[in-house]
């Protein structure tokens, strides 16, 4: 009864030792500053003037699935395509399933180490070694044996000695557990945790990127469709500018250099041609690596022309104290930081004894039969402990790099949530520009084309010469591939802004593998490993 009490004793003050202190600074969240509003971003100032935009910004919830808001089914089964097979997700799943795995590794460390063994070896001592032995002990005792009868007889038995060849078993545990009375082991779990926690958050940055870009590029890629179809409906206006010259001059009207300056023009216009058709095959190719497809693996799906899907009149993007819970580079940063303040703990625990009880249970015996007898039995059993004394400064500079870390990563923490509102705020002002710009654009074509048709009927009945004509369908193309510019700029620019406020961040992941895997490791970052 009193063994029993005594060892339930024991365990107790194992388990209050291990639990001991944690040395170092506790980690705490940083505070955010946010606006209380997106800066009146809604409304736009042209001259002393200010107007309301077509398309505006709501701090009703946004959709995670924001490129939705585009009502394109094409682009809507890209970007899910994206999310399962984009390579650069696939490597950043696979960093995230090794840190992970390394939380594992670091927390084991928590835990007593048991290993088992096990040996047999069979064994032929020398007989010249056991011989020699004798003899030279034999040489030693003559004195003492009373006679050189009994002296010559011990000689010649040790001249013929020999020991069989010895079977020995051995199995056993050996155990060993540091006890973690400053935290150390504790403060690299922490740390670990907080880097699996960012390896969360970098996943979902790259996410987030790869599907903005392919975004983008489906937004150049119709961007460049629509100039390729302006390039060719010129080419055809300019083919019946040629017709119309050669026909004049054909009758006398007008002169070869007017026929000359139409066919440059239609020249000029054909040039461009290849280039827009080399521009929609590089994008077609860009969204095929996106989705991890060979070169012009979606050429059949994405041949064929369409228009760059329109913005909405209303944009929902939340209001400004979330942008901190949406942007994952935020939240990375944060855990940056936490895994550098963890480390200045196990920093500090260096400098205190280490404690490590160690024990070992083997069994030894010549015979295998022998083996689970406790006479086989040997033990040992004991703490150990390791106290820094003299180090050349190293844990004294391990100390102050670790510190050095963690005020970087503050730093780094600061300048990151700093960016983010400038990066909302860019992408505000780079919406509202360009919608001013686009709707100036499309009234420049409107005149464009009324003064081309106009151009052309005065030619037609002489009133003009055909300069005229030339400067309207040059003006007018320009006009015409910088407006199709506009609108593929508009839609991206839309992108951009769901970017900038980490869209796409609450249920979108590729797989349900993944999501479990996820799942599996927010669970580890935030409780046990």
């Amino acid at each position: 009864m009193a063994s029993r009490l005594r060892f339930r004793n024991m365990l107790a003050g194992l388990a209050l030792l291990s639990s001991g202190c944690t040395v170092g600074p506790d980690y705490k969240s940083p505070s955010l500053w946010s606006p209380s509003t997106w800066l009146g971003h809604d409304r736009q100032t042209v001259g002393n003037r200010e107007v309301l935009l077509a398309s505006t910004v709501d701090a009703s919830p946004p959709d995670p699935s924001w490129w939705e808001v585009f009502h394109d089914p094409e682009l809507t089964a890209l970007e899910r395509r994206a999310a399962q097979g984009n390579l650069d997700v696939r490597i950043a799943t696979a960093r995230l399933a090794e840190s992970r795995a390394q939380l594992r590794e670091t927390a084991g460390d928590l835990y007593p180490s048991l290993n088992g063994s096990g040996s047999y070896t069979r064994e032929k001592i020398s007989d010249k070694l056991v011989q020699r032995g004798l003899q030279s002990a034999g040489g030693g005792l003559a004195p003492l044996l009373g006679g050189s009868g009994n002296a010559a007889t011990l000689q010649s038995y040790a001249g013929n000695a020999s020991i069989p060849p010895l079977d020995l078993w051995k199995d056993g545990i050996d155990a060993s557990w540091e006890l973690d009375l400053w935290g150390r082991v504790r403060r690299e779990v922490e740390s670990a945790r907080a880097n699996l926690t960012a390896s969360v958050e970098d996943r979902r940055s790259v996410l987030i990127a790869r599907l903005a870009e392919v975004a983008r590029d489906y937004m150049m890629l119709r961007g460049s469709q629509a100039l390729l179809a302006i390039a060719l409906e010129n080419q055809k206006t300019a083919e019946g500018s040629l017709k119309l010259t050669q026909a004049r001059y054909a009758g006398g009207l007008t002169t070869d250099l007017d026929v000359q300056n139409a066919a440059s023009q239609l020249d000029t216009i054909s040039a461009d041609i290849p280039n827009e058709q080399q521009q929609v095959a590089q994008q077609i190719n860009a969204l095929s690596l996106l989705l991890g497809e060979p070169p012009q693996g979606l050429r059949d799906e994405l041949q064929t022309a369409q228009p760059v899907p329109p913005i909405p009149p209303l944009v929902p993007i939340g209001v400004p104290s979330e942008l901190a819970r949406r942007r994952p580079d935020i939240r990375e940063a944060e855990a940056k930081l936490h895994a550098a303040t963890a480390s200045v703990g196990v920093a500090v625990a260096d400098f205190y004894p280490r404690v490590t009880l160690t024990g070992a249970l083997n069994f030894e015996s010549l015979q295998y039969r022998d083996l689970a007898f406790w006479p086989a039995a040997a033990y040992t059993f004991g703490p150990s402990i390791s106290l820094p004394i003299f180090q050349g400064g190293k844990l004294r500079g391990q100390l102050q790099l670790s510190k050095a870390q963690q005020q970087e990563a503050a730093i780094t923490y600061q300048k990151t949530v700093l960016s983010a509102w400038h990066d909302v705020d860019n992408a505000l002002t780079a919406y509202g520009a360009e919608q001013r710009r686009h709707d100036q654009l499309a009234r420049s074509v409107q005149a464009g084309q009324r003064a081309l048709q106009l151009a052309q009927e005065q030619y037609r009945g002489g009133l003009e010469t055909f300069l005229n004509v030339l400067d309207a369908q040059r003006s007018l193309l320009s006009a015409q591939q910088q407006l199709a510019n506009s609108t593929a700029t508009q839609s991206g620019n839309l992108v951009q802004l769901y970017t900038a406020l980490g869209g796409g961040w609450e249920t979108t992941f590729p797989t349900d593998q993944d999501r479990a895997h996820l799942a599996d490791a927010q669970r580890a970052a935030t409780g046990g490993a």
